[in-house]
């Protein structure tokens, strides 16, 4: 070839960049749709699959003892199902003998924010505070049209729920009584000579699963005691509804429990004014900081490390594709991932600086 038309190795090397990037982006880009296509499966799953890496080891425990694996598995199940349904229980009897002094309190509220409106910088008069209350009025009035459509939304959305509750359930049944063998079927779909690498990629990714979902609700229940602690000495009503909030906030990491305290915040303002609020707001921040520099660093160690960059990329990425599942889904889904790409790297360092030692990386002969 002359070299008229020879192409400059720059261009010829940006080239072959290019389009690799291109397939990996679109594998990515399929590979999101499917998981928003078939969302009413796949975020069952995942949340079934958070919920066994928390509770195998009580299975396997009564295993060991000399239950039978069939019946181990159902007596975790059921103390799961027990535990859930019972913090929903006592959330809901706390709502219903306290949520109408709340109402008073923000009846109450609404009076000195009126009364601060005319006599604070604002001056304004009784027929504009009216003018306003009004105008409020007449705009959820006028939003108020498709109430038929939103309540076959809300059944919808019931019904899928409900869907997906039963599929994590049965598969985090099936998950704790023969994950092994359901791995072992995966992994037997591969190419023989890739097995390996899938198969000890796959323990990474569990083992650094399981460390994250048991240090997250360590973390999780110290927010929750700590927060709903503050609140009960501060007299904030709500207290145990607001406990099990935080602790389901702290499972999406920097910002979970940061939000979640915050409603104990405004409820405070609500029910006891903008003292109360003030020292509730330094319980959260102070239990943050505790979470921050201490629980942390100490119980996710090196093993499941992430960036916080990553984290918020990930949490991102996981509203936009689930919602709030999403978010609780992308962080343990980073950690893995995390994980399975630095036990990679170092399968493949040790490969070179030995190929005879690691035949998981060299094709079977035929």
């Amino acid at each position: 070839m002359s070299e008229r038309y020879q192409v400059p190795p720059g261009v010829e090397i940006a080239t072959a960049w290019a389009w690799r990037l291109l397939v990996i982006a679109a594998a990515g880009g399929v590979g999101l749709f499917l998981l928003r296509f078939f969302s009413e499966i796949t975020v069952p799953v995942a949340v079934a699959l958070l919920g066994t890496a928390l509770t195998v080891n009580a299975v396997n425990w009564l295993d060991d003892k000399g239950l039978p694996r069939v019946l181990a598995t159902f007596i975790v199940v059921i103390a799961m199902l027990v535990a859930f349904f019972g913090a929903l229980a006592l959330v809901g009897q706390q709502l219903s003998t306290q949520v109408s002094e709340l109402r008073s309190n923000v009846v109450e509220g609404i009076s000195q924010v009126q009364d601060w409106a005319k006599t604070g910088p604002l001056n304004l008069t009784d027929n504009q505070i009216q003018g306003y209350i009004d105008s409020a009025r007449e705009s959820i009035a006028s939003s108020d049209t498709s109430v038929v459509a939103r309540v076959g939304e809300l059944g919808s959305t019931l019904t899928h729920v409900l869907a997906g509750f039963f599929i994590a359930l049965f598969s985090a049944f099936f998950f704790l009584y023969e994950g092994d063998r359901i791995w072992s079927w995966v992994v037997a779909l591969f190419p023989r000579s890739a097995r390996d690498r899938i198969d000890s990629s796959g323990h990474t990714a569990w083992t650094s699963l399981v460390a994250f979902v048991r240090a997250t609700v360590i973390v999780a229940f110290t927010d929750a005691v700590g927060i709903a602690l503050g609140a009960y000495l501060l007299g904030v009503p709500l207290t145990f509804a607001i406990g099990v909030l935080v602790f389901l906030g702290a499972f999406v990491p920097i910002i979970g429990a940061l939000l979640s305290g915050m409603v104990a915040v405004l409820v405070a303002l609500v029910a006891q004014g903008p003292w109360t609020a003030l020292f509730m707001l330094l319980v959260v921040v102070a239990i943050q900081q505790l979470e921050s520099h201490v629980l942390q660093p100490f119980l996710m160690g090196r093993l499941v490390a992430v960036h916080p960059l990553a984290i918020i990329i990930a949490i991102a990425a996981g509203v936009t594709v689930a919602g709030v599942v999403g978010a609780l889904i992308a962080v343990p889904l980073a950690a893995c991932l995390n994980g399975v790409v630095k036990h990679l790297v170092s399968v493949a360092q040790d490969y070179q600086d030995d190929p005879e030692d690691d035949v998981g990386l060299e094709p079977e002969p035929a």
